[in-house]
């Protein structure tokens, strides 16, 4: 893949300094016929030069800074330049219809990462951490996708192959010497590895709960009955009055979102209309809203009046809204006026509800007043992040969809190989589902890919990278 392709790589709108740039065999050479303050195929790698870039009749367009890649010491892999140039969009749509009257032609989406792929430079899973990093909007975020473009997933599943393939290699010789009856892997080392590597699987899939929620943000549903406080508490976290509060009961009607930051990990937040027998046809439809919302949230924080609500209605209320993937936080709000509420009152002995709340996530509170929101934000934090302070930097969370149903296919064909084992089938049945185990691995790393595959990864790049 030699052409030259060129795309603008800064956002689109004013600013200072935009950058054009290109990728290819003949990129050096095409940005010399309209940049005559130097020979640049002449040029030094890896150093900037000043000069002023002109159009065809000689005239110039901008004072710009451009910078060589030589291959194979670029991000693609082959010859690169940058053009620095003052960040006009007429300057920098200029100086594009500039490359491609020189020969050049428009990138698509992700090309240079693609291309940067298919010239070894990154693998697949490191390709996609640089949509992420681009993407990310949390430290959190930034921290996985960071570690997965320094090799931390791709590492993890060339350890997990690798130990797989030297014991592949065993039980193919095997079948190359089927009628002579030898054997020369050793089954209970291959179970043993097997069930090793599984366990390595299950830790790396059970992260992805964690990694997805951090990379898109944890949708963190406020419920309750009316007047329970739920717009209050908004508010409170928030730290500004974003939400109407009001003493009458039904106030908030349609669902409000905002974005809140904690320890650097993002939570959605929707406040909902109180959850009750609605008294008309708008009514009904916040409160329809409200569930809704809570079935397709990751978190939800439960708003209880400790002066109006009995264990019984609580209960009630959070059996309703009972999902067995839903983490839960249970607020017991308004405890100025009933100071004496303690959690055995509610989930004591006598508990029967469907939700499991451990003491720590029933949390007293006067939101009103912010008291004791310090704790709840540590609580919805842990909740988030597994309960530990933060992500450790070398610490490996799984947050792509496509790696996570990759290793659940190849935990699938472990699974196989060790039924297969116990019951004794032939060596070439059990070879053949380590092969798809590997194929399932090789997939997450691109050392096994398709031209679908790659379409459908880099497709969803911005242009310029």
């Amino acid at each position: 893949m030699q052409e030259t392709i060129v795309a603008i790589a800064t956002p689109t709108g004013e600013g200072a300094i935009g950058i054009v740039r290109l990728s290819g065999r003949d990129c050096i050479a095409l940005v010399d016929d309209f940049f005559p303050a130097r020979t640049l195929v002449q040029s030094e790698a890896r150093k900037a030069w000043f000069g002023i870039i002109t159009d065809e009749e000689g005239r110039a367009i901008d004072e710009v800074v451009v910078t060589l890649y030589r291959a194979p010491a670029s991000y693609t892999g082959e010859d690169s330049v940058e053009i620095s140039c003052h960040g006009s969009p007429f300057i920098l749509s200029r100086v594009v219809q500039l490359c491609l009257d020189a020969g050049a032609r428009m990138a698509a989406p992700g090309e240079f990462s693609q291309r940067a792929f298919l010239n070894g430079k990154l693998d697949l899973s490191q390709a996609e951490a640089v949509a992420d990093l681009i993407a990310s909007q949390s430290a959190a975020a930034h921290r996985i996708a960071l570690h997965q473009l320094r090799g931390g997933v791709s590492n993890e599943i060339k350890d997990l192959r690798q130990k797989l393939i030297d014991f592949a290699s065993l039980i193919e010789l095997e079948l190359d010497f089927g009628e002579e009856d030898v054997e020369f892997a050793d089954r209970n080392q291959l179970r043993d590895l097997v069930e090793k590597i599984r366990a390595r699987i299950t830790q790396l899939t059970t992260s992805f709960r964690l990694g997805n929620a951090i990379k898109l943000g944890i949708t963190t549903v406020i419920a309750g009955r009316p007047n329970a406080g739920k717009s209050t508490l908004l508010n409170a976290l928030l730290n500004e009055e974003r939400a109407i509060v009001s003493h009458i009961p039904g106030t908030t009607r349609d669902t409000i979102e905002e974005t809140l930051n904690i320890g650097g990990v993002t939570f959605r937040l929707v406040d909902t209309a109180g959850i009750r027998e609605a008294s008309d046809t708008i009514e009904a439809i916040g409160v329809e809203r409200a569930i809704e919302r809570v079935r397709t949230s990751q978190l939800l924080v439960y708003v209880f009046d400790v002066v109006e609500t009995n264990p019984e209605t609580l209960a009630s209320d959070l059996d309703r809204l009972y999902r067995e993937d839903l983490q839960l936080i249970v607020v017991a709000n308004k405890m100025d006026l009933n100071p004496y509420t303690k959690y055995e009152q509610y989930f004591g002995d006598d508990y029967a509800g469907k939700w499991a709340v451990d003491k720590e996530d029933f949390i007293p509170m006067v939101a009103k007043d912010r008291a004791n929101l310090g704790y709840l934000q540590d609580r919805l934090l842990a909740t988030a992040t597994g309960g530990t302070a933060g992500l450790d930097q070398q610490q490996v969370v799984l947050s792509n969809a496509r790696h996570y149903d990759a290793l659940r296919r190849a935990d699938e064909a472990l699974v196989r190989v060790l039924d297969g084992l116990n019951v004794g089938i032939s060596q070439d049945f059990v070879a053949m589902d380590i092969r798809q185990s590997l194929r399932e691995l090789g997939e997450i790393t691109g050392e096994i890919t398709t031209d679908d595959l790659l379409g459908n990864i880099f497709s969803n790049f911005c242009i310029g990278k």
